[in-house]
């Protein structure tokens, strides 16, 4: 059964080929067996899960259940859920039990999905590699030798070793994206608020957003129907109409324009093989009727140093509220409440939070507001206005996710700058707000590989046509670690 879709899933449960309760102890078992290999899950909710599931096969027989009814989901550990721990990845939420859900929560519960646990990430989704968990490292099914990406790192994980179905993310500057480029799964960052952020614990208000992870195109438009939608309680979120993420699927590809960004391609970091295997992936598009021009991006070279202001200016005020006072650690027996706050945050974050921090700080102080944080905005519109002229020409953006397959645990965590460079092609979409996906595309010595799409504004249902058409001419999706059973 594990190693069913989510669209497999869904009519193996309309047919009675199995139960949700059946499928929600299979998963329970494989997480308990195999788990300890991969560090995916930090908190399990078997309990809750098979109460989820018993629900959930009661709606199916009595025929009142919703398209997603008794689908077994795993979740970031960044959505509050109601008594749930809700750690974000850090010793400062250890012992944090929200006492509400978040909004995307509320929909999977509306929708009768299970909700398996909650997943591994770096400490407040800062990371590219999933090192930085007070959980310890998530390691790639692939290679556990190798980071999975971060820092949705345990979502991709999880869905990449066959422990759940789908997975949550979310996406500051390519953490959906990354780790699926680097698991071989398909993950989807839709436009920014196209899906609510109530309750998703914030990193950076302007960049964040939550988004689905699963095996296949098809299944994360399925996920995506049941995520995206207007949020009152959420001032980002759009007030459009959403739609039938599936409808469009199979649309033929004939006539589709590609942009081939040069500054992606021609970037020094960039490694040939991956170079290579996603050229050979745009060589199946042409042959499916899409025609290719190349496009110029040229602000890409700003758009890391634009994001490392921006991202710990707003993590740096976010975060202020984590002081030891109201909720989370807690220094023990503080002498007076300047120590209360200095020890419980120093004692709570973990090195890269801090660091982030501190630059927050410091860039949006008096003495540099305008030399940093005013001129990385500026920036920032650079970067979008680069995307609007070539969308005036184009109809998707494609290169390399990533520009490395995933590297080994511990080879970058000393050099925060070359940690950061992995982010290359996937921030810009961020800083633009614009919806991107990452798709396999091959492999590179034995690992994953990452072909990134990129759209318009609220384009989303053109972006899951393109990697669905792609999917049914290839088979990297249906690819997995050779040693999963």
């Amino acid at each position: 059964m594990h190693k069913l879709t989510v669209a497999e899933i869904m009519a193996g449960l309309r047919d009675k080929t199995f139960s949700s309760v059946e499928l929600t102890e299979h998963y329970l078992q494989r997480i308990d067996r195999l788990d300890e290999r991969f560090n995916s899950f930090i908190t399990v909710t078997a309990e809750q899960a098979l109460a989820q599931a018993k629900a959930a096969d009661t709606l199916l027989a009595n025929g009142n259940a919703q398209p997603l009814t008794g689908v077994p989901i795993a979740n970031k550990d960044i959505f509050c859920t109601e008594g749930v721990r809700t750690s974000c990845g850090s010793k400062m939420l250890d012992n944090f039990k929200p006492p509400y859900n978040a909004t995307v929560i509320e929909q999977f519960n509306q929708q009768g999905l299970v909700s398996l646990g909650k997943t591994n990430m770096d400490e407040f989704a800062m990371g590219s590699s999933n090192e930085n968990s007070y959980y310890g490292a998530c390691k790639n099914p692939w290679d556990t030798r190798t980071i999975p990406g971060g820092s949705s790192g345990g979502s991709a994980a999880a869905v990449a070793a066959l422990l759940t179905p789908a997975a949550t993310g979310t996406d500051t500057g390519g953490s959906i994206r990354q780790p699926a480029a680097m698991c071989g799964i398909t993950g989807l960052k839709p436009t920014y608020g196209r899906v609510s952020r109530f309750g998703m614990i914030a990193y950076a208000s302007s960049l964040d957003q939550g988004g689905p992870m699963a095996r296949t195109a098809e299944d994360t438009a399925i996920l995506l129907n049941a995520m995206a939608g207007v949020d009152y309680k959420d001032s980002t979120s759009l007030d459009v109409p959403t739609e039938d993420y599936t409808a469009n699927l199979n649309q033929p590809l004939t006539g589709l324009r590609i942009g081939l960004p040069k500054e992606y391609f021609d970037t020094a970091g960039l490694n040939p093989e991956v170079a290579d295997t996603v050229q050979q992936a745009i060589k199946v598009y042409e042959s499916l009727g899409a025609t290719v021009k190349e496009i110029s991006l040229g602000s890409t070279e700003l758009a890391i140093p634009a994001y490392y202001v921006i991202a710990p200016a707003e993590a740096s005020t976010n975060l202020s509220r984590f002081d030891g006072v109201r909720y989370g650690h807690r220094c023990d027996n503080p002498v007076d409440l300047e120590d209360l706050y200095t020890r419980s945050r120093a004692e709570g974050f973990g090195a890269e939070v801090q660091r982030r921090i501190l630059i927050g700080s410091y860039v949006l102080s008096a003495g540099f507001y305008d030399a940093y944080y005013r001129k990385a905005q500026q920036i920032r519109r650079l970067i979008k206005d680069d995307f609007t002229a070539a969308f005036n020409e184009v109809d998707v953006i494609m290169s390399p996710t990533a520009p490395n397959p995933a590297f080994k645990i511990g080879e970058k965590s000393s050099d925060p700058v070359t940690m950061y460079a992995e982010d290359i092609f996937t921030i810009g979409v961020n800083m633009a707000g614009l919806p991107g996906m990452s798709i396999p595309c091959g492999t590179v010595n034995d690992l994953p590989v990452g072909l990134q799409l990129i759209g318009n504004y609220l384009d989303e249902s053109k972006l899951l046509n393109c990697a669905h058409m792609f999917q049914q001419a290839t088979d990297w999706h249906t690819h997995t670690a050779a040693d999963l059973d």
